[in-house]
């Protein structure tokens, strides 16, 4: 493979990174300078970050955290290490748009609970990295700032709705990225620019502040990264108990990154493929996936083939129903209001179509079928330790498409009816990583998600430790713009 064409700094993981800030080895100011320069050179290929702050105030704080550690002052892991928050979450004094013209010029005066702890970590917010309006769909677009396009080539999707953090990540714009996940939106961008994500347990990273704290279950913020260590020391700043979300988690502190190292020994998998041809894939993603299952065979984990017992078409229409439920409960003031409803993409309206048209009762069935299926989940984890399931069912498509019409040769009925293959998890509140497990022969990336029990977080991190140790796709195989000429 040709050498990084990389300044030395941007070239280290976010480990590396922390480990010479503390050491002194390099200045706050220096990675600062490093980074903002390597931003300028690849973020326009791109279009991953957006609401980039001016240099000179980056450089400002840059020098506050040396300062710091001049005296013997570290906020944390992430101290003076640059960071971009998806433009989901709220940034107090740095616009956070949501990707739509109707907040195009919104500062929130707060920031979200896991910003406070990015922050609280020493981190310095030098923007946003790019959505899907309103996070809708796994194509990363918005008319406010373009298109966000892959990390490996330019003519495709990033996935979403963590696209942009997704690219970032893997074009070395960032050490680590934050992103949420609702429909995969850590796991699907992850798979498709051969990075890590993890959608963790429901409840693991606190979500909020928000006025619907006993409302929205299905939304989670998330850490990715390079490397799986580098995603579980985010996951250690993002995680822990918030008073202000009464759901979440109460653990206290954790260092998800120790005690990776785990024998697999006669760990039992079971691979759930395509639901026994449920799913529609195009060519090439499921035997790229299974052709995965040899290494984790050679972990010493026993894999064998199992389904669910569950019907998965009411899966389906379980997931309509939430996710019209939370949609339209966001976006009915703007679609009341003709004005502010025409500048809501197509999508965006008919979620909120199918929300007024919902009954209590469709809302009752919806959590009697959601409990049904974490049953069905519960039920499979009696007999497997975890769970494995392709991360998408496409390969990053062509980056004018808002969304794949035909997949595996079915048309598909909804604008995100291609992206079912990761509403399991999110039903069940599972946590799930995506793993990088290749490139087909246009080399285009694919992943593999890991799932475990309800809050076995730690446990599914070890899992892609150990698979990340064995294969080092994202070490073998760079964005090839990233490569020397």
């Amino acid at each position: 493979m040709k050498p990084l064409d990389l300044d030395p700094v941007v070239a280290l993981d976010a480990s590396e990174l922390s480990r010479a800030i503390h050491a002194r080895q390099v200045s706050c100011r220096e990675v600062m300078q490093a980074y903002l320069a390597h931003i300028e050179r690849f973020n326009p290929q791109v279009n991953a970050l957006v609401s980039l702050r001016p240099a000179r105030q980056l450089l400002e704080e840059a020098d506050a955290r040396d300062r710091e550690l001049d005296r013997g002052q570290s906020c944390g892991w992430m101290h003076g290490m640059p960071q971009a928050i998806k433009d989901l979450a709220a940034t107090a004094g740095l616009r956070t748009t949501l990707g739509s013209p109707l907040f195009a010029e919104q500062v929130p005066q707060q920031d979200a609970i896991s910003v406070e702890r990015v922050r609280r970590s020493g981190a310095i917010i030098l923007g946003k990295s790019n959505v899907p309006e309103f996070g809708l769909g796994s194509q990363t677009y918005n008319t406010l700032f373009g298109t966000t396009t892959n990390a490996y080539d330019p003519s495709r999707v990033a996935g979403g709705s963590s696209g942009g953090a997704a690219v970032a990540l893997a074009m070395r714009l960032l050490p680590v990225a934050d992103g949420s996940d609702m429909m995969g939106s850590l796991r699907n961008p992850a798979a498709f620019n051969n990075v890590f994500g993890l959608r963790p347990s429901q409840g693991r990273v606190p979500h909020g502040p928000a006025p619907e704290v006993f409302v929205q279950q299905l939304a989670t913020e998330g850490p990715m990264g390079r490397s799986v260590v580098d995603l579980a020391r985010l996951l250690a700043v993002q995680a822990g108990y918030d008073a202000r979300a009464p759901l979440s988690i109460n653990e206290g502190a954790q260092d998800f990154a120790a005690d990776l190292q785990q024998d697999f020994n006669d760990v039992r998998i079971g691979w759930l493929g395509d639901y026994n041809g449920y799913l529609p894939m195009d060519d090439g993603v499921l035997s790229l996936c299974e052709s995965a299952l040899s290494e984790f065979e050679s972990l010493g984990c026993k894999v064998e083939t199992c389904q669910p017992d569950y019907p998965l078409e009411r899966l389906w229409q379980c997931w309509l129903t939430h996710r019209h439920f939370l949609v339209h409960g966001n976006l009915a003031a703007a679609y009341a209001d003709p004005r502010r409803r025409a500048l809501l993409k197509p999508e965006a309206q008919w979620e909120v179509e199918g929300g007024l048209q919902l009954s209590a009762a469709a809302l009752y069935e919806a959590a009697l079928a959601r409990s049904d299926w974490y049953r069905a989940m519960a039920g499979l984890f009696e007999r497997y330790d975890f769970l494995l399931l392709p991360s998408a069912q496409v390969f990053p498509f062509d980056a004018q498409q808002p969304w794949p019409q035909v997949v595996g040769g079915r048309t598909m009925d909804t604008y995100h009816r291609w992206m079912e293959v990761v509403i399991g998890p999110t039903l069940a509140g599972l946590p799930s990583i995506s793993v990088p497990v290749g490139f087909n022969d246009q080399d285009l990336p694919m992943g593999l998600q890991i799932i475990g029990p309800a809050q076995a977080d730690r446990e599914v991190l070890r899992l892609a430790y150990a698979h990340e140790q064995l294969t080092r796709w994202v070490e073998r195989c760079p964005p090839p713009s990233l490569l020397a000429r």
